[in-house]
């Protein structure tokens, strides 16, 4: 069995990806996982078609600027595939035989070929080992600053051969990617691994409410989100804004994003998928037992599933809430200051509709059951250790940041009406043990036209101020008052 140092060498020493490559014999060619190119994308078409006619030329230039900075490993030599037990992370931080969340991409799967052109993409781009600095060029950001390649199934001069249909395979922005998995301090062949590696991708049960599709990697480190037309333009235009901020703050909130791309089929079908991959909030060591997605809105902000269907998978909302996090004075001054800029720099960008994303882990499942009546989650998880008071000092685990892997206390709450809805019940002093994480998700709807027009309409039947659809101003404003409400600081010694 080689190690992983034996992998990491071969991965960081590629310029692309060698000729021991997994067939696939079947499944669907991506079907459901984006939308492809309509008639609004005719003007985009034409200028695409343009740039694929010099996919040859730039690979040749990317390739040329790899050679010698790619750990002198050359061009063609075959990359035998890493063994599932060198993987990084191995388990995924869950203990073994836990129930997984979603489905995995098997062969006979309808998104099958659409994973392997995923993670042969994925591969190709990431193999490509450039130089890394901080300070980009504008030009880094431009939204043209794109590479096609094309992958035919019988290979070519910069690509192996595979099973899979002909694609095209579009990275955006490709230096500034590799920069923001540097600052984000993802090691490059750990991170080929979690995606690319023998361990198929899961796919979430149900698509988001924005129609987009989520797909989890088998150690649950990454999560990669389809996306639309309109989301990939916001993303690139808010790009160096984004960069700037997540460079300028290293304990912000906002989602992490290491790399943006597009798979376009050939063919008569000419499907595009545009995806992103982006960090996995609740990849812990600890099982995540209720998990809240929070806005600061009362309108339609509660789950429809009954009491007794709840369950670890199930995303409540803000009128589902009945906690109070309680944290110490040191991580409730960084909570609010990072909270503050979080939104600032999201209000400047014109963005809302963002949320709070909460998971909850229960050190004492008994304290779950008596707070909620109901649970009953999978239990063959590996139990957690059950912390002190003087545990939760924030200098004494190292493993410790603001939104990860944090102890702390939760108190319970309950509401005084059922008829006229109070977004944080009142206090009753019962407390629990728990561990957090949590970050500021959905950070890519602008408020534009449709927004407005929803908000205008929904204020002649509702309460102006209880619907989510609001200038980022005020959004930003409402959101904070409530999450403020939500993480209160502990009053106590401990």
């Amino acid at each position: 069995m080689k190690p992983l140092t034996y992998w990491k060498e071969i991965f960081l020493g590629c310029s692309g990806w060698g000729h021991h490559v997994r067939h696939c014999g079947g499944g669907g060619g991506g079907g459901g996982g984006g939308r492809g190119a309509g008639a609004g994308e005719e003007e985009e078409e034409e200028e695409e078609e343009e740039e694929e006619e010099a996919v040859e030329v730039e690979e040749e230039e990317e390739a040329r600027r790899s050679d010698g900075e790619g750990g002198g490993r050359r061009r063609g030599e075959g990359l035998p595939p890493p063994s599932p037990a060198t993987g990084p992370h191995a388990g995924g931080g869950r203990s073994r035989g836990a129930r997984r969340q979603g489905e995995t991409i098997a062969k006979g799967h309808k998104n099958y070929e659409l994973m392997l052109n995923l993670q042969l993409g994925i591969r190709h781009a990431v193999g490509k080992q450039g130089p890394i600095t901080l300070d980009l060029k504008s030009s880094a950001f431009d939204p043209k600053e794109k590479v096609w390649t094309r992958f035919p199934p019988e290979g070519s001069k910069y690509t192996p051969p595979h099973s899979s249909c002909d694609f095209k395979w579009k990275d955006y922005c490709p230096q500034v990617f590799r920069t923001l998995r540097k600052l984000f301090k993802v090691d490059a062949a750990d991170y080929m691994l979690s995606l690319c590696g023998d361990q198929a991708l899961r796919e979430l049960s149900s698509p988001g409410k924005s129609g987009s599709f989520f797909y989890l990697t088998s150690n649950d480190q990454y999560m990669i989100k389809t996306m639309k037309k309109s989301e990939v333009k916001i993303f690139l235009k808010m790009l160096r804004a984004y960069y700037n901020h997540v460079r300028s703050f290293e304990n912000t909130l906002v989602t992490k994003f290491f790399g943006l791309h597009c798979v376009k089929l050939a063919g008569a079908n000419q499907k595009k998928v545009r995806f992103v991959i982006m960090g996995n909030l609740f990849c812990s060591d600890y099982s995540i037992h209720r998990r809240f997605d929070l806005k600061g809105s009362s309108l339609g902000r509660t789950t429809d599933k009954p009491q007794t269907e709840i369950d670890e998978y199930t995303t409540l909302k803000d009128l589902d809430l009945n906690f109070i996090f309680r944290l110490q004075k040191h991580w409730h001054q960084e909570f609010l200051r990072q909270v503050d800029k979080d939104c600032d720099f999201l209000e400047q960008e014109n963005i809302m509709d963002y949320s709070l994303l909460v998971g909850v882990h229960f050190r004492d499942k008994r304290n779950l059951l008596a707070s909620e009546g109901s649970f009953d989650s999978d239990s063959s998880r590996a139990s957690s250790p059950h912390l002190s008071r003087g545990d939760t000092d924030p200098n004494r685990f190292s493993k410790i940041k603001l939104g990860s892997n944090m102890p702390t206390r939760a108190e319970l709450t309950v509401r005084k009406s059922e008829c006229e809805p109070q977004i944080i019940g009142e206090p009753t002093g019962e407390f629990y043990d728990v561990i957090l994480y949590f970050g500021i998700i959905d950070i890519l709807q602008d408020y534009d036209i449709s927004k407005k027009l929803e908000h205008a309409y929904k204020s002649f039947q509702y309460d102006p101020t209880s619907i989510s659809a609001v200038d980022p101003k005020q959004y930003s404003r409402r959101f904070k008052d409530f999450v403020y409400k939500a993480f209160q600081e502990e009053k106590i010694d401990i």
